[in-house]
């Protein structure tokens, strides 16, 4: 998602540019969403091999499997096979932890207590209502989502809520993906983490996105207790 996020930001010659300067790409999470990131993946890579760029990629999918169950990968499946052929796949065998069901949310807290929290924390804490913080998302370019959190030491949200549509719910894994990287303790009143996205959500193509992103929230939101923890 951050490899196709860079081409949005700064154009497909400008990334191939960037890009190309160095020895080894490393791509975590590789998946395909749509059949236009299939294409654009796949040329990207292809330039940046032509360019002596190596390619390693950590993947729940093999690659000549990207995007099933998500598009007509038949449709596309010239530019799949091309990827795949890119690649000597690894198999690392094993129960993925997700397919374990969901881990289970700590309760929320009240909406005073996520205020309170929040003073405490002091300027370094970002309080927002949860619905004010989408439509905000909404307006602003993936790739510009971590910058958000530059100077945060934990996000204290209120009125969180089930998402109801699935390009809200991609955005929010994103956000998911850049608070887990930063390690930040998310503090949150209104619904818990593990029932924002619907069952048909968790069923449908996005699945292995979804459930990542509740793991990671969930986890964040288990540390908002040190945070909460008297000091000393």
């Amino acid at each position: 998602m951050e490899l196709t996020n860079l081409v949005g930001a700064l154009g497909f010659q400008q990334a191939v540019a960037a890009l190309s300067g160095h020895r080894l790409l490393c791509i975590d999470e590789f998946e395909l969403d749509d059949p236009g990131d299939t294409v654009l993946v796949s040329t990207l890579l292809s330039r940046l091999a032509e360019a002596g760029v190596k390619l390693a990629a950590t993947s729940n999918t093999l690659p000549g499997k990207l995007g099933e169950g998500r598009f007509a990968a038949a449709d596309f499946m010239r530019e799949i096979q091309g990827l795949s052929a890119r690649f000597r796949s690894v198999r690392i065998d094993g129960q993925d932890y997700r397919h374990r069901g969901l881990p289970q949310a700590p309760a929320p807290y009240a909406e005073a207590e996520v205020a309170a929290l929040a003073a405490q924390v002091g300027p370094s804490a970002s309080f927002d209502g949860f619905d004010e913080l989408l439509k905000h998302l909404a307006a602003l370019h993936p790739s510009k989502y971590g910058a958000l959190l530059d100077g945060v030491a934990a996000v204290c949200l209120t009125g969180v809520r089930p998402v109801e549509d699935q390009s809200t719910a991609l955005r929010l894994v994103v956000l998911a993906d850049r608070l887990y990287d930063r390690e930040l303790p998310v503090i949150a009143s209104g619904t818990p983490f593990d029932a924002i996205f619907s069952a048909e959500m968790l069923n449908g193509g996005y699945r292995k996105k979804y459930l990542r992103a509740v793991s990671r929230l969930v986890a964040l939101a288990r540390e908002s207790s040190k945070v909460a923890a008297p000091s000393g």
